[in-house]
C-alpha cells in the first residue's frame, strides 16, 4: 500500500506523460508494493483533475476481460477505466496518431444504457433490461508506460490504458441479436488483421457489464442512463500508425471505421 503522497506523485507522472507524450517507466518496477487499491486511487486522482477542468464522464470501459489476458496479468477479474466526453473520436474525422504514445485499436460491442443499473447486486438480467441498444465500437487504447511493458497496477493507474472511442451509427436492441454470438472482423488498409467473436469477453459481454456495475459501486459510482459501456475486446489489439484506415464489421450489428493521419 502506498502513501497518499506517493499516489499523488505517480498520478502527476501519468498526467505529464499523457500531456507531453513522453512515456514513463513502469510503476510496478519502481514500487513493488503498489496494489490494486493504490492503482484505482491513482486513476481517480487524474479523473477528478479532469472533471475539475470541465471534463464529463460518459461511461466506462472494461479491460482484461478475456481469459488469455487475465492469465497473462495473473488476475482473476477484469479492470476498468473511465470514458470521458473529450475522448470521443469520430468516423469522419481522421485522428492524429502523434497525439498518442503507442496507439492501438480494439474491436468491441458497445452497450448504450437506457436506464440506471443497480450497484452491488447488479445481475446480467439487470444489464439486459437497462440496455437500450448495442453499437459497433472501436476503442483506441494507449499506454503512458514505456513500450506497453505493463503490470496490472500500471494499466489500472493509467485509466485502464484507455485513450478514445468511436461508435458506429447502427443500434440494435438486445432482443434482436444474440450478444454472445456476434462475429467481428477488423481490417487495416483493406487487409484483415483480426477476427473474433463477442463471447471472447468472459463468455458473454453482459457478464462484464454486470461485473463493472458491481465493481464501481464499491467506489460510490453508479452506471446511469445514457452511459456508454465498452465491455472488452472481441479481438487482439492492433497497432495504429499514421495513415492507417481501420474498418470493423460486426455480423448483424453494422460497422465502424477509424482513420489515423
Amino acid at each position: 500500500m502506498l502513501s497518499d503522497a506517493v499516489r499523488t506523485e505517480l498520478a502527476d507522472e501519468l498526467e505529464l506523460a499523457e500531456r507531453d507524450r513522453v512515456a514513463i517507466d513502469p510503476l510496478v518496477a519502481r514500487h513493488p508494493d503498489i496494489d490494486v487499491v493504490d492503482a484505482y486511487e491513482i486513476q481517480l486522482i487524474n479523473i477528478r483533475r479532469r472533471l475539475d477542468t470541465g471534463a464529463r464522464i460518459v461511461g466506462h470501459k472494461v479491460g482484461l476481460s478475456s481469459e488469455a489476458m487475465q492469465q497473462m496479468m495473473g488476475v482473476d477479474e477484469p479492470d476498468y477505466g473511465h470514458l470521458l466526453a473529450e475522448m470521443e473520436v469520430y468516423e469522419d474525422v481522421p485522428v492524429e496518431a502523434d497525439r498518442y504514445l503507442f496507439p492501438r485499436v480494439e474491436v468491441e460491442v458497445g452497450f448504450v444504457l437506457g436506464a440506471d443499473l443497480p450497484g452491488a447486486d447488479c445481475t446480467e438480467d439487470d444489464v439486459l433490461a437497462a440496455t437500450v441498444a448495442f453499437a459497433p465500437a472501436i476503442e483506441l487504447i494507449d499506454s503512458r508506460i514505456k513500450d506497453w511493458k505493463i503490470g496490472l497496477a500500471d494499466t489500472i493507474s493509467d485509466n485502464a490504458s484507455s485513450a478514445g472511442y468511436v461508435l458506429g451509427a447502427q443500434r440494435v436492441a438486445p432482443k434482436d441479436i444474440d450478444v454472445k454470438a456476434i462475429d467481428a472482423v477488423l481490417t487495416r488498409n483493406g487487409e484483415v488483421v483480426a477476427e473474433g467473436r463477442s463471447d471472447a469477453v468472459l463468455g458473454d459481454p453482459v457478464i462484464a457489464v454486470a461485473w463493472l456495475a458491481r465493481k464501481v459501486a464499491s467506489f460510490g459510482v453508479r452506471l446511469k442512463a445514457g452511459d456508454i459501456v465498452l465491455p472488452g475486446s472481441c479481438t487482439r489489439a492492433i497497432d495504429a500508425r499514421p495513415g492507417d484506415k481501420f474498418h470493423a464489421e460486426f455480423a448483424g450489428l453494422g460497422s465502424v471505421r477509424l482513420q489515423f493521419i
